[in-house]
């Protein structure tokens, strides 16, 4: 898989949070993250927006579906100084709270609505979900417009902006 996806890679992760406030998080099987606390996340597809990509890695690793209502920010780095690794981070919702999580048990070990509080203080979070857990992301989210045609001439089959509309 690593040598489809070259030297630049385009992840995504979704924080869903259901109605009680609680995150969306898993534990993954495998990787620097196995056996901890992170977001469901993966790589997008050829032929699929990140905003659909993210959708797609929520249902495919939890069983729930979601909608995305905004960007939350952009993680990006380079990995022994020749990947270039970048994961944009959405801001979803579940679409039905009452949903039962289903587990795809060849990348996630366990899957849990956690509170924030149990993310910051629990000690078995990733770095970077800590960081965000800590944080008042969501007053400064990027929000979504799908009604915009950047011009015929692009030849765009989908066309999505995220943006800030002032805070």
């Amino acid at each position: 898989m690593r040598t489809e996806r070259g030297k630049v890679w385009l992840g995504v992760a979704g924080i869903v949070i259901n109605s009680e406030g609680k995150w969306l998080v898993v534990k993954k099987t495998y990787s620097g993250l196995k056996g901890i606390w992170s977001l469901p996340a993966g790589f997008v597809q050829f032929g699929e927006t990140a905003d659909e990509a993210v959708v797609r890695e929520v249902k495919e690793e939890t069983g729930i579906d979601c909608e995305v209502t905004g960007l939350i920010g952009l993680r990006t780095g380079v990995i022994r100084q020749d990947i270039s690794d970048n994961m944009a981070i959405f801001y979803c919702q579940p679409i039905d709270c009452n949903q039962t999580i289903k587990i795809q048990e060849k990348e996630i070990s366990e899957v849990k609505w956690l509170t924030v509080e149990e993310l910051v203080n629990g000690g078995e979070a990733s770095v970077m979900l800590q960081e965000m857990a800590s944080h008042d992301l969501f007053k400064h989210q990027l929000n979504k417009r799908e009604d915009i045609n950047p011009g015929d001439v692009f030849e765009y089959s989908t066309y999505k902006l995220f943006f800030n509309k002032g805070i």
